[in-house]
């Protein structure tokens, strides 16, 4: 796994030919256990390295579409799980808790449910005030800009979705973690308002 801007924070991707992108995830690394998002499948290189810094403790889904190698941590790590608390009707797998506005996993990772994605609810999580991990509505195709999902990307409504953006400009972030594309790590906030634009 590739060292993030935090020494507690990794992530590993996988390269999506179709949007010539890499989708990504992340690993919290912290004492209280491992906390991990969107997990992709492990190579074996990087599976060692998890196992070597504690395994995980939790994988949080941010929405129904980002369930890749859940089911996988799960069964090599016996891994809880957390998933958009808006799905929970008609989620693809079992979780044993489920993330509404506000609420916190960990101490210092807020979930931040997002309106007009493709997918009711879906999460971001921001660590400490300052880094924002995302799922499927902020994304960044190319290096140095974010982008918000499009229409044709399955967005159910702009102008929801660009207040649910405001919100997280609002906070002072600092990195932004994208699922889909090229991670940001300096005037996030900046970054997210030019979004709602």
């Amino acid at each position: 796994m590739k060292r993030l801007h935090r020494r507690d924070l990794f992530g590993w991707s996988w390269f999506y030919e179709p949007l010539n992108i890499d989708f990504n995830s992340v690993a919290w690394i912290r004492d209280g256990g491992n906390v991990i998002v969107d997990p992709l499948p492990l190579s074996a290189h990087d599976r060692a390295h998890l196992e070597k810094l504690g395994g995980a403790a939790w994988v949080i889904v941010t929405n129904s579409d980002h369930v890749r190698a859940t089911r996988e941590l799960v069964a090599a790590f016996g891994a809880r799980v957390a998933g958009p608390a808006a799905e929970r009707d008609a989620f693809p797998l079992a979780c044993d808790r489920w993330l509404a506005d506000g609420d916190e996993l960990a101490p210092g990772l807020a979930a931040f449910a997002l309106d007009g994605s493709k997918t009711p609810g879906e999460l971001a999580l921001v660590l400490d005030g300052t880094t924002l991990i995302t799922g499927d509505l902020v994304r960044a195709h190319r290096a140095g800009a974010l982008m918000m999902l499009s229409p044709e990307q399955k967005l159910k409504d702009a102008a929801r979705a660009r207040g649910s953006i405001a919100r997280l400009a609002a906070l002072p972030i600092e990195a932004v973690l994208v699922g889909d594309g090229w991670p940001l790590f300096a005037d996030g906030a900046r970054h997210l308002a030019n979004l709602t634009a």
